[in-house]
């Protein structure tokens, strides 16, 4: 049974693709700062298949210990997806120096210590391995949440360059999810950009967690093994590039 770490993963696209990888034969390993939502989900799906943490990725120390942490219990691990986020929806003006420090974090530093971490470890068993990140439309058009937009824009770069960074063994995907229902964040954008979300779309079936999961679940697997440094979208044709 491969083991996949899911970050972010209580609520949303992150409990959506745990449910997935859990459906396909994974075992999970569930980070996220949401006690209860973990909860849950551990009760639902017990020990054998899941395995839950409570880590705030605002904080600094968490972001350097925790896959080293995880490697304390694990021989080996075979995929990473790097989901947790935040968005707040909100002018750059908006943001105190706190919320800044904690968005660059979560958003950005955490898929940094992550990703190296990960790859550091898998690369020397010089077998093939899955990183996914989940980056965003607001990273490659812009967003209203300039912090929010540039972090995004971050992981996709981050996301080329560690492509070839972790050569040959650990392929490094993105997904790219435009306007999505069913979640926290869907609620946090202004109604003027979900509407033009909306008109943009030629696909006109709402996009919700499962669907994305679908995609990140794709791109962990073996059917896109020839597959790195890409970015999918997720996004009903909206923005066609």
């Amino acid at each position: 049974m491969n083991k996949l770490i899911i970050t972010g993963a209580a609520n949303g696209i992150g409990r959506a693709t745990l449910e997935k990888a859990i459906e396909d034969g994974y075992f999970v390993i569930a980070a996220d700062k949401d006690v209860d939502g973990l909860k849950l989900l551990q009760n639902r799906y017990g020990v054998d298949v899941l395995e839950t943490h409570v880590v705030d990725f605002a904080d600094n120390a968490v972001i350097k210990g925790f896959i080293p942490s995880l490697y304390e219990r694990h021989a080996t691990i075979y995929g990473l997806v790097n989901n947790a986020g935040i968005y707040h929806g909100k002018s750059v003006y908006a943001y105190s120096e706190e919320e800044i420090d904690e968005i660059l974090n979560v958003n950005l530093k955490a898929l940094v210590y992550l990703s190296k971490d990960f790859a550091e470890r898998e690369m020397a068993n010089e077998a093939p391995r899955s990183i996914v990140n989940i980056a965003s439309v607001a990273g490659e058009v812009g967003s209203c949440d300039a912090l929010y937009g540039a972090t995004k824009a971050a992981v996709i770069g981050l996301t080329k360059a560690n492509a070839w960074n972790f050569a040959p063994f650990v392929r490094v995907n993105a997904v790219s999810p435009a306007l999505i229902h069913d979640t926290a964040i869907y609620d946090r954008i202004p109604t003027y950009r979900r509407d033009e979300y909306a008109r943009q779309e030629v696909l006109k079936d709402p996009i919700r967690p499962s669907g994305v999961a679908e995609v990140i679940l794709l791109l962990v697997g073996d059917a896109l093994r020839h597959m790195t440094g890409r970015v999918i979208p997720v996004d009903n044709g909206a923005y066609p590039r």
